[in-house]
């Protein structure tokens, strides 16, 4: 019977299965033996929507070992309930029969470095220290990672240097930790420093010299990984053609495009999205509206891709149009018009809906075409019918197209009655994008002095010169940027106190740490 369940254990595929298996264990009088209770645990905690299940496992294990706990942290850890993992860890500790080791740590430092809470990392830093496994390879990378995360990166290239071995996770964590700081000349330093690069390293430093608004020294160091004699993956592919989209290099573009149609047998639906974003930016929307039309699969990233192209790039008619036959695809046959349930139980290949970029570039399309009844149509419907919330890409597309039709008091008051919490800023990474498109801009003037009359109107509004702010940061005024922001601390204005409900969760979940060990573990049954 033990070597019969063990055999099953070890080569079970199905959900399905893992029931009949437990089962087994347990009318056998199994369970209670840690080699297959631990093993189910672990079979459970990898299976897809595993996480209720595999804690109800562990419930009913009356003396686990450090290996049913550390599956435990990690399942936590790798489905976001970070501050979980820890209070799951600071409760096992309590009991006699833990002791943590070195498949411990690396997933609890690693929910630290998630939460970015520095001292519960240096806690757990502490305790690796105690139980004499802070040496460990995999423990050492997890501390890197956090003290990189929380910005102290002087402790994170110490922990780095210390290191008398160091592996390829090693070298991109400390290379990561130094882009995110701002400190790529650093990162540059220790990925010439690499004595074996991959093409994970290189697509970590054209990834982010992208994400620092350097495009041209990611196709710099594409062209060398090339060289190299290094493979181009996906990620490699997705990173230059958007660099070269963002800095409308269409000939290099194209360039790239073809050495990716001899690269690959066949090009991925990623690879298209990035094509159709690429050459709608590079002013060639017809090009990118080839290259979707023959796309085998399309969701709603790629319809959104195909849409801003027209109606930010190209003809916002034919964008325009676009967005209706998007919204006809979501549609059953037999599903009657205009009732729409984000939760609904609909067909995935159905389930197509426009999103909030949908309507960006959806508004941006009405205020270049002047359609002041459709805008308004749009603007109601996204609200009313697909439960899109507005934000200030939203607020500034309706403004423009007023301001366009020559309904400048309207447009004023549109601005003037953003609710705070949804006039947020344009370095927000869905709108950061689309803000650097000069077309998608508007009439920047025309925003300004709506914002500066407002101003005038109410000189101690902080909401009206936040507005003035983020016109500026959409235009890229970055010195303007910071004249209105040193004004602002002149003149004392501040934001008002506000507690949001987001506020609150984050006051309450502190004071609810106990409380949250018994929501997980509700009681350990007993024997």
């Amino acid at each position: 019977m033990r070597s019969r369940c063990l055999y099953f254990l070890n080569h079970c595929k199905k959900s399905k299965h893992i029931f009949q298996i437990h089962a087994q264990l347990l009318t056998s009088g199994l369970f209670q033996d840690l080699s297959f209770s631990g093993r189910l645990l672990k079979l459970a905690s990898d299976k897809n929507n595993g996480f209720s299940y595999a804690l109800s496992v562990f419930k009913f294990i009356h003396c686990p070992d450090a290996f049913c706990v550390n599956t435990v942290i990690k399942l936590f850890s790798r489905n976001s309930f970070n501050a979980k993992a820890v209070i799951f860890y600071v409760e096992m500790l309590r009991e006699s029969w833990f002791y943590p080791n070195c498949y411990t740590f690396p997933p609890l430092i690693s929910a630290c470095a998630k939460l970015g809470c520095l001292s519960l990392g240096q806690m757990c830093h502490g305790h690796a220290v105690k139980f004499g496994v802070d040496s460990i390879l995999p423990v050492q990378n997890s501390l890197i990672c956090l003290y990189a995360s929380c910005g102290i990166m002087v402790a994170a290239r110490y922990m780095f240097d210390e290191m008398p071995d160091k592996d390829s996770v090693s070298w991109n964590t400390i290379i990561c930790g130094y882009a995110k700081a701002g400190e790529m000349g650093l990162a540059h330093n220790v990925f010439d420093a690499m004595p074996e690069k991959s093409v994970v390293s290189w697509n970590i430093m054209m990834t982010e010299y992208l994400n620092f608004g350097d495009p041209g020294n990611s196709l710099k160091l594409f062209r060398e990984m090339i060289h190299q004699g290094f493979s181009c993956n996906d990620t490699a592919a997705v990173c230059v053609v958007t660099a070269c989209g963002r800095s409308s290099r269409l000939k290099e573009g194209r360039s790239v495009h073809g050495f990716l149609v001899k690269c690959f047998l066949c090009i991925s639906f990623f690879i298209d999205t990035t094509l159709i974003d690429m050459y709608s930016k590079c002013g060639k929307a017809n090009v990118a509206h080839v290259i979707f039309h023959r796309m085998h699969r399309k969701n709603t990233v790629s319809w959104n891709a195909m849409i801003l192209g027209h109606c930010v790039h190209g003809d916002p008619v034919v964008g325009l149009h676009l967005y209706s036959k998007m919204v006809n695809t979501s549609r059953k046959i037999d599903e009657p018009a205009g009732s729409f349930d984000k939760f609904g139980d609909l067909d995935e290949t159905n389930l197509i809906l426009p999103d909030e970029v949908t309507f960006i570039g959806v508004l941006c399309g009405c205020s270049r075409s002047q359609k002041l009844n459709e805008g308004r149509t749009y603007f109601s419907r996204m609200i009313n019918e697909f439960q899109v919330k507005p934000n200030f890409a939203h607020y500034w597309c309706m403004a423009n197209l007023m301001a366009n039709v020559g309904l400048m008091q309207e447009a004023i008051e549109l601005l003037k009655n953003i609710p705070a919490e949804d006039n947020s800023s344009p370095e927000h990474p869905i709108l950061e994008g689309l803000f650097r498109s000069s077309r998608f801009l508007g009439d920047v003037s025309t925003g300004e002095k709506i914002a500066k009359s407002l101003i005038e109107q109410d000189p101690m509004n902080f909401s009206h010169y936040n507005l003035l702010v983020n016109i500026y940061a959409a235009a890229g005024k970055w010195e303007e940027v910071m004249k209105t922001k040193t004004m602002m601390i002149k003149k004392g204005i501040r934001k008002p106190p506000r507690c949001y409900l987001k506020d609150l969760k984050e006051i309450v979940s502190d004071a609810q740490l106990e409380s949250d060990v018994q929501k997980v573990l509700p009681g350990r049954v007993e024997s």
